[in-house]
């Protein structure tokens, strides 16, 4: 079975950046949900800009590139995901907004169709339970932006059917992906390991072990990461970061994921990182790059 139609629930960047790349790479009819206003109008302003850097690079042809945007259609309506073959999910990382959306949408879908959640965190087996469909349930982890990344993690729940799990491997493939697969565990291969190191490093910035530029600098020369994970945390949202260092305590009940307290600080102060211009670093109107920004005072720790 190859999908024909392609559902997405959620216009934020992750979920247009996944939009563009199914439209690009394939001959898929997408539909976009969201029920937020502006959303949607957002995302095709997005969506164009996307398709003019990719001319503009020689990644595509205008025509190639017009053809992909002409197959993406937008809607408020979740009974257009009825003649869907694959939904996927991309709303807020909230198990019971997902677990809301994908009960609707199971009594919308027909009953082939397969369920994909681009969580990165919560866990597959539970977001399927609220369907009637767990063996065609499985997670989706894109990496940001989805266009771009070349990484795509596989998550098959408890009851994910070989078949669903085959489908989904040889979709990733016509992507473009590079494939890996996690257990349905608390976090999965990436967000776990990726989480440790970041809150690792906020436990080294509070006990003022060095400043954030050179606790970053440690990781991107000495270890070939391309972005220290102070920076990362402040790129991904440290509000984000806290509440998936909480689902990973909440999950293995062990006290080693217990998010570092200047986390919490910052998180209670409103400083989220790049989206509100301050985190671990401070950002002007134009992020600058985190060897070069100014760390923030609050985010000094003891030095």
């Amino acid at each position: 079975m190859s999908f024909s139609n392609v559902f997405i629930a959620g216009s934020g960047f992750m979920g247009t950046g996944i939009a563009y790349l199914i439209a690009t790479k394939t001959n898929c009819r997408v539909t976009m949900y969201d029920l937020f206003p502006g959303a949607l109008e957002k995302a095709q302003a997005t969506l164009a800009k996307l398709a003019k850097t990719s001319v503009e690079k020689n990644f595509l042809s205008d025509e190639q590139a017009q053809s992909a945007l002409r197959r993406i259609k937008f809607s408020q309506e979740d009974k257009d995901a009825h003649d869907a073959d694959l939904v996927i999910e991309a709303i807020a990382e909230d198990l019971e907004a997902k677990k809301e959306l994908f009960a609707i949408l199971d009594k919308t879908c027909k009953p082939q169709a397969i369920f994909a959640s681009n969580t990165s965190s919560l866990p597959i087996t539970r977001l399927a339970a609220s369907t009637n469909r767990a063996s065609r349930f499985i997670g989706m982890h894109f990496f940001s932006p989805a266009h771009i990344m070349k990484l795509l993690e596989i998550i098959p729940g408890l009851d994910t059917s070989d078949e669903t799990q085959d489908k989904i491997r040889q979709f990733g493939t016509q992507l473009g992906k590079v494939i890996i697969s996690s257990k349905d565990m608390p976090g999965f291969i990436t967000t776990r390991l990726g989480m440790v190191l970041i809150n690792e490093a906020a436990f080294a910035l509070m006990e003022g072990l060095s400043t954030p530029e050179e606790i970053d600098m440690g990781m991107t020369l000495g270890y070939n990461h391309p972005m220290g994970p102070l920076a990362l945390a402040d790129f991904v949202g440290l509000d984000i970061v806290l509440h998936i260092l909480e689902t990973l305590q909440a999950g293995f009940g062990d006290p080693k994921y217990r998010a570092c307290p200047i986390l919490r600080q910052l998180v209670s102060a409103g400083h989220l990182g790049r989206k509100t211009g301050r985190g671990f670093y401070e950002y002007g109107e134009a992020a600058k790059p985190a060897a070069s920004v100014k760390a923030t005072s609050s985010a000094k720790g003891n030095n």
